[in-house]
């Protein structure tokens, strides 16, 4: 069985573990996925800009994907509009699944080494197009059907219209799971995610460029 590495703060007190999913579970490779969207080729007149409003804009739209308040038929919409030959529903899903870089085995056996001493939850940012792929890669790279067969619970922004570091995505996890903060063990890729969580008292680790999730946990 593993155990936390002596390096995580409070290692020895902690009975729950939060995961972030994107970067920590899965890879990514953002990169993939502006290659795919350039295939589309050149947008319409008019709607070009500079790159760095057209970066500002796409941030908006993602964020009101990832909270829920558009649908995936909506952004589909969104981007098909900013192009002269528009794209099918198909090929925008293509581009913008091109980033999920898949799950590393060894990550999932951690999950299902630590589940039996640790109460293991997921928190992601994510929408429902990137959590329909993740979820079919899941049960047929690992057999399972749901992301509840692994975790106790998992909570995906665009579900709850909360993501974070908004701080009340955290205390829904703590609330609806009865969890004490000072017991729980939030790890995620980004730094301001990480301090959110911190200022509710949870314990957090802010997985580094070069690190991985197997790298936290120890042989007894």
């Amino acid at each position: 069985m593993l155990n936390l590495s002596s390096r995580i703060p409070n290692h020895s007190s902690i009975k729950n573990i939060i995961f972030d999913f994107g970067g920590v579970i899965c890879d990514l490779e953002i990169s993939r996925s502006v290659e795919k969207f350039k295939e589309f080729g050149p947008a319409k007149a008019g709607l070009s800009g500079n790159q760095e409003e057209q970066d500002r804009e796409f941030e908006k739209l993602v964020a009101t994907l990832e909270t829920g308040l558009i649908t995936s038929q909506q952004f589909r919409e969104v981007i098909r509009f900013h192009y002269q030959v528009p794209p099918s529903d198909a090929e925008i899903d293509d581009a913008w699944n091109a980033l999920l870089a898949g799950i590393p085995e060894p990550r999932i056996r951690v999950l299902e080494n630590i589940r039996s001493r640790y109460r293991i939850f997921l928190l992601s940012n994510s929408n429902e197009i990137h959590f329909l792929k993740f979820r079919a890669d899941l049960q047929e790279k690992y057999g399972y059907a749901g992301f509840e067969e692994l975790f106790e619970r998992a909570c995906f922004s665009y579900q709850v219209h909360l993501k974070k570091p908004d701080p009340a995505i955290f205390q829904l996890v703590l609330t609806e799971n009865k969890l004490v903060s000072s017991e729980t063990l939030f790890i995620d890729d980004t730094l301001i995610h990480v301090e959110a969580a911190r200022k509710l008292g949870i314990n957090g680790y802010h997985l580094r460029e070069g690190e991985n999730l197997t790298m936290l946990f120890d042989k007894p």
